[in-house]
Order: structure tokens, then C-alpha cells, then sequence
């Protein structure tokens, strides 16, 4: 009996790893790491699929270290210490952990010795942002890489690979005539990408041709069978955010009911409604802030299934609260300026004049501070000379919004001026 067609084409070496060029490339930095060898602890943050437990693999390897690979799913306290207490008697090893963000902080501080000592190099891999799952001791002693999606060019040489290298399929002349429907069942994971493949090529009659009418009537048929996750989690949570932003919490809390039933992660959903409620709301209700953030902290303390009720008034409240996204606007079109003017001087009478060189240099000069003036405001321009009267936030058409465009007007008369 062969091993699935996903491991049969597991990457034995760097370069035949596809993708990830960024860090994998001539003199990029993991390259240059293994030319030295020298492995130190990291921590590869990516989508599923895109190589983090082979590249761990792969690492050790060329490192001539010994690889030891837990599941933060499975495994606790009790399994580390072992890890650990076995890398003491016999020597460092590499000690992969896939889904780290998944232990709790105890269980991360457990590795915090042996990782600073060199007992253990250790290489996490994280679906989630390392700056919010991983505490910060960790990883402060970790550098992290992020793995980025894989191409559609990058997964049509997968399928190539797999169809012209593999021992069970090179001989079998199969054809791609059509490669959409394998690429969308895959939602960008290699490793899935390699089960729809080897789904697919087995269920293929006498023409031993691949187009999308044949994928999709024979994923169809086995795709409950064929993998737990098959909601078609990136088009859930697109669902799920874009019902919160059409003000439908009916449909909103159905993607989310979807979500949690098919296993995803509380707190990842608590974190899309925390982006939303200042993207898509913002100052039309600024409430909605203070509950997402609140809806976070309590789903990471009580954790499910208490805290579906949690998310369920945060998703009902945000759905139903007016929307503006004047904020998101204001600071992207912030951020596209800023980048263009770079060389843009701050104004001499903004600057800070702590000593007498820059007193003499008129820092500070024609300052007015606004709490010595009416209504606690004076008109003074605050943006470099050469964008003076540049106007980024346009409050949205809402209650609150209202109320901030009034009073903005008030101030600055002809910059909100209607």
C-alpha cells in the first residue's frame, strides 16, 4: 500500500521546495543560515499548505541535528519536558511544534530555558500572527519567517511534478487539460492540492484526462469523506465578514455557526470581528471597539463551548450597528501620501526645541498652544508646508459621524466646509 500521494512527493532538499523564493533564494536568508550551519530557534508563520512542517524537516536535516515533532493539539507540559530532558542526555535536537499558538502560555514558557540554552532549537509553525498567539518572551528568542501563499503557477508545477515524478503516476500518461477546479479545491494548499490530485486520478475512467467538469463531479462526490475542513474556509469567512458589513446579522451569525462547526478557532474569528469593528464601523459607533476587544479577552479566557455566546452578541451587535469606514479610507490614503513624501520637512513651529542650538535655529517659533484659546483650538496648520489644507478623514453620512463633522467644520470652517 503506497503512502498518500502528499507524502510520497515531500521535498527531500531546499531546492526542490516550490515557492517561498523570498527566503529560500541564493543569498536569501535561510539559504545563507544553512550555508554557515547554523540553526537557531524560528518560527514560520503562513497559510496551510505552503511547506512549514517539510522546510522544519528539511532544516534539521542539513543541520545533521535530530527532529522530534509534536502537535500543539495533542501534546502538553508532560510531552516537552520529555523532549527536553532526552536533548539533555544525548544532545541538542530540533524540536518542531506545528500549530504553536495553540499552547497556552504555560505551556510556552516550559520551552523558554531549554531554548535560550540551546537544549533545543526549536522551529513553531503558526496559521495565526506569532505577535498575538506566541508570548513575547518566546518570542523575543525566536525569529520569525513568514511562508507566503503559493501561486497558481507555484501548484501547477506540484501537479506536474506529482504527475511526471511519482513512482505510482509517471507512467500513467495523465493529462491536465484544465487546471481551475483543482487549484480552487485546494484553496492554496499544497498539501491539499495532493489529495484532490490523487482523488481525482483514481476515480478517472478510461481517459486518463483532467478538466474541470471531471474534478468537480468527483469532489462533489467524495469531498465530505476526503477532508474534515471542506467548507471552504476562506469563502466562509468572507461570507461571514461581508454579511457583519451589510448589516445582516441573520446571515452573520449562520457563517459563523458554520465556522465553529467545522472546528475553527474561537479567537480567530474574535480577531476578524475586532479588524471589522474598526475598518467597517469605526466612529459611527465607537462602542463597537470596546466590545470586540472585550468579545477577545473573554473567548481566550473561557474558551469554547462557553463562548459561542460571547461571539454571538458580538456579531449580532456589530452587524446591526451603523457602518463607516472613514477611518480605513482616511489611513490608507495616509499611508499612499506619506510614502510619496518621505522628504517632507516637519514645520519649524512644531518642532521640539529642548536645547539652545535649536532655540537659535527658530524651532518652536509661531507655536500656539490650543488650550490657551477659545474652545481649546487655534487655526494653525500641522501638516508639512507643502500639503497645507490636505484633508484625509471624510466623516461617513451617520449619527455619530454627524456630530464629528460639525464640529470639525467649527474649526476649520473651509476644509469641512459643504
Amino acid at each position: 500500500m503506497h503512502p498518500p500521494l502528499a507524502e510520497r512527493m515531500r521535498p527531500k532538499s531546499l531546492d526542490q521546495i516550490i515557492g517561498q523564493l523570498h527566503i529560500l533564494g541564493k543569498d536569501k536568508p535561510l539559504r545563507n543560515l544553512l550555508a554557515k550551519q547554523k540553526l537557531h530557534s524560528l518560527i514560520f508563520w503562513g497559510p496551510p499548505g505552503v511547506g512549514k512542517t517539510t522546510l522544519a524537516r528539511i532544516l534539521a536535516e542539513q543541520a545533521h541535528l535530530p527532529f522530534e515533532q509534536l502537535s500543539a493539539i495533542s501534546s502538553g507540559v508532560k510531552e516537552l519536558r520529555s523532549v527536553i530532558d532526552e536533548a539533555k542526555t544525548f544532545g541538542t535536537k530540533v524540536l518542531f511544534i506545528d500549530e504553536i499558538h495553540r499552547f497556552n502560555k504555560s505551556q510556552q514558557d516550559a520551552l523558554l530555558g531549554a531554548v535560550e540554552n540551546g537544549t533545543i532549537i526549536l522551529i513553531g509553525a503558526t496559521t495565526e500572527n506569532p505577535s498575538f498567539e506566541v508570548n513575547a518572551a518566546l518570542l523575543s528568542r525566536c525569529q520569525v519567517y513568514v511562508l507566503q501563499s503559493l501561486e497558481a503557477e507555484d501548484l501547477k508545477k506540484i501537479v506536474e511534478n506529482a504527475l511526471t515524478q511519482d513512482a505510482a503516476l509517471k507512467n500513467e500518461n495523465i493529462q491536465v487539460k484544465e487546471y481551475d477546479a483543482l487549484l480552487y479545491f485546494s484553496g492554496g494548499d499544497a498539501r491539499k492540492l495532493l489529495n484532490v490530485l490523487e482523488l481525482v486520478v483514481e476515480n478517472l475512467k478510461e481517459e486518463k484526462i483532467i478538466t474541470n467538469t471531471i474534478v468537480e463531479q468527483i469532489i462533489q462526490t467524495y469531498i465530505a469523506r476526503y477532508d474534515k475542513s471542506g467548507e471552504q474556509h476562506y469563502d466562509i469567512i468572507s461570507a461571514f465578514i461581508k454579511s457583519i458589513r451589510g448589516s445582516d446579522p441573520n446571515a452573520a451569525i449562520y457563517w459563523m455557526a458554520r465556522m465553529i462547526h467545522a472546528g475553527e478557532d474561537p479567537k480567530f474569528i474574535a480577531r476578524r470581528m475586532l479588524i471589522l469593528a474598526s475598518e467597517d464601523i469605526g466612529n459611527a459607533n465607537p462602542n463597537a471597539l470596546l466590545l470586540a476587544n472585550a468579545t477577545f479577552e473573554a473567548v481566550a479566557k473561557i474558551g469554547y463551548p462557553e463562548c459561542r455566546i460571547t461571539l454571538a452578541q458580538c456579531v449580532t451587535y456589530l452587524a446591526s450597528s451603523p457602518k463607516s469606514n472613514a477611518s480605513y479610507l482616511a489611513i490608507n490614503d495616509a499611508l499612499a501620501m506619506a510614502q510619496k513624501t518621505t522628504h517632507y520637512s516637519v514645520p519649524l513651529h512644531l518642532r521640539n526645541a529642548p536645547t539652545k542650538l535649536m532655540k537659535q535655529l527658530n524651532y518652536g517659533d509661531g507655536y500656539k498652544y490650543a488650550h490657551q484659546h477659545e474652545n481649546n483650538f487655534v487655526e494653525l496648520e500641522f501638516l508639512p508646508q507643502e500639503m497645507s489644507g490636505t484633508k484625509f478623514y471624510e466623516p461617513g453620512i451617520n449619527i455619530r459621524e454627524n456630530e464629528l463633522r460639525k464640529f470639525l467644520k467649527d474649526r476649520w470652517k473651509k476644509k469641512y466646509d459643504y
